[in-house]
């Protein structure tokens, strides 16, 4: 498959700050990518070096087999073949929805049949029949969402640059757009640069997802194979598995904590241990379970449907889990671990 953006070995600075630390990726034509990571991991950084927004330290981005921007130089930004959705949708208050989605369209001086062929085209893509003559504050947060997606593909860019395009909508919103937003993108066969600190919103849409940490990047791998197989805790911990219970592993895969063994398929590794997992893996029992840890019950949380638990271990270390029934506070039991859904690293604070 054709690459249609690459970045070769990118740093990026701020004085003395190393925000982007040799940052390497290829993005082929008609692909997804989501790039997720902890605040101020670079992800904003680079996204904003693809656009032209920002220059770099040392290294290269090629556009459509095109260098684009090298530590001497910076192609400006309205001569890449890209475009751009903000998180506010920036857009024109004093323009129409219509005047809006043709605005580039008009700077290239497209001509008038071309611009009614490709309003009509985005019109019926992204459902705005009867929308086209009122202004931005006249539309409700997702017919702007809409709106600034239309002005974005009606160029046909070779990449579309999302910002966190779904933050400022509402929970309900957010599902329903990143599902149409995906069907909208495969549908036109259009590659997308896609910065989101939401996982669920990256698991939705992206064929593969990139992890940035500290200003490299963690893990790049389908969204299944990120959620199964997370390189590293800090992948493990921004894609569910945020408990954490350190121990020591005796043979690999046999870790100790406290005085119980536990089982952890995935690690192979020292003999410090920091076992990530998610609340919804794990099984709560008053009496011991198998590959258990024995706990006490802190607090109860209803979320309608099932009960989030926030528990302590015998070592002190505070954990939740997810539970059909209330467990009452200072209940003591067993949380149960599943060998093949733990995630162990070697521990950094040992």
């Amino acid at each position: 498959m054709e690459t249609i953006l690459k970045l070769e070995n990118i740093h990026k600075s701020y004085g003395k700050k190393e925000v982007l630390k040799g940052v390497s990726l290829d993005v082929k034509k008609g692909e997804i990518i989501s790039v997720l990571g902890p605040s101020g991991c670079g992800k904003s950084t680079m996204l904003n070096i693809i656009a032209g927004i920002l220059s770099i330290n040392d290294g290269r981005v090629i556009l459509n087999g095109k260098e684009v921007t090298t530590s001497k130089y910076m192609m400006p930004i309205e001569k890449r073949d890209l475009n751009m959705v903000f998180q506010d949708f920036a857009l024109w208050p004093h323009m129409t929805a219509r005047q809006n989605i043709l605005y580039g369209l008009k700077l290239h001086k497209t001509d008038q049949a071309s611009c009614n062929a490709k309003l009509e085209q985005m019109v019926s893509l992204l459902h705005l029949n009867g929308l086209m003559d009122q202004y931005p504050a006249e539309l409700s947060g997702g017919q702007q969402q809409r709106v600034a997606i239309a002005r974005a593909l009606v160029m046909n860019p070779a990449i579309v640059l999302l910002d966190e395009p779904l933050c400022n909508l509402d929970v309900q919103l957010r599902i329903e757009m990143r599902t149409e937003m995906a069907q909208i993108f495969r549908s036109l066969h259009t590659t997308v640069f896609h910065v989101t600190h939401d996982p669920s919103e990256a698991f939705a849409m992206a064929d593969r997802i990139v992890v940035m940490n500290n200003g490299m990047i963690d893990q790049i791998a389908s969204p299944k194979e990120c959620y199964e197989k997370p390189a590293t805790a800090v992948v493990a911990g921004l894609l569910g598995a945020g408990n954490c219970i350190h121990g020591i592993q005796n043979n690999p895969g046999d870790i100790t904590i406290a005085d119980t063994r536990v089982k952890a398929l995935s690690f192979t590794g020292a003999n410090d241990v920091a076992m990530y997992f998610r609340p919804e893996d794990v099984r709560f029992s008053v009496s011991a379970l198998p590959n258990s840890v024995p706990i006490e019950i802190i607090m109860p949380t209803f979320e309608g449907g099932q009960w989030r638990i926030k528990a302590k271990t015998s070592t002190g270390e505070f954990v939740t889990f997810l539970h059909p029934e209330k467990a009452d506070e200072g209940t003591h039991g067993y949380l149960g671990f599943d060998p093949n859904r733990v995630y162990a690293y070697e521990s950094i604070t040992a």
